[in-house]
């Protein structure tokens, strides 16, 4: 049965921890296969898992992403040990015979207009993301997560001819206390929530 995590690891998850904007230190082809091997566990729709993730650490590859980057973001960006890409795949329904091997899942989306594939692959890879800073910061990472970049060029440069779309940026390593502003407000429970 499940216990509730400790307060210091609910601190590390949520409480205390912060999105950077400057990082150190270095990030582990190891470390990024053990965060994909605990990330991939999170729950999508039907099992959909439909990110496709390009984690970027050389200077060539961060010689393609620099162009899309919003001025804000460039140098955080470029300075991070790793960026991991977190894009959807639209033909995500091409693996549900071994994802979701119960039933035929796959009819449910392969003949449905573009437009709402893309809403079906963007919410599932957008909790994967999510899943995927839980991830990186109970290994000890702290994350940059961010949107503000072209998506358009990002396609282009790392999945030209692919079904694959470019969704968030998460920068990758060990965060500079100094780069945090202050927390800001969150809303308590009963504005944001209630009990039906």
């Amino acid at each position: 049965m499940s216990q509730p995590l400790s307060d210091a690891a609910l601190d590390q998850l949520f409480r205390t921890a912060r999105t950077y904007n400057a990082f150190t230190g270095e990030v582990s082809d190891e470390t990024l296969h053990k965060l994909y091997d605990l990330l991939k566990f999170g729950p999508t729709e039907a099992n959909t898992t439909p990110a496709r993730i390009v984690f970027v650490k050389s200077e060539e590859a961060k010689a393609k992403l620099g162009p899309a980057l919003s001025e804000g973001n460039y140098k955080k960006t470029m300075a991070a040990p790793a960026v991991a890409i977190v894009g959807y795949d639209m033909r995500f329904f091409d693996k549900l015979p071994v994802l979701f091997p119960h039933t035929d899942a796959k009819p449910w989306f392969e003949h449905r207009d573009e437009a709402n594939l893309a809403w079906v692959a963007m919410r599932s890879s957008a909790l994967q993301t999510a899943y995927l800073i839980l991830a990186a910061r109970s290994l000890g990472l702290d994350c940059g997560p961010m949107t503000g970049f072209d998506n358009a060029k990002v396609d282009e440069a790392f999945f030209a001819g692919t079904p694959i779309r470019s969704n968030i940026l998460v920068n990758l390593g060990h965060g500079d206390p100094a780069s945090i502003f202050p927390r800001s407000p969150r809303l308590p429970f009963d504005e944001a929530c209630r009990i039906a």
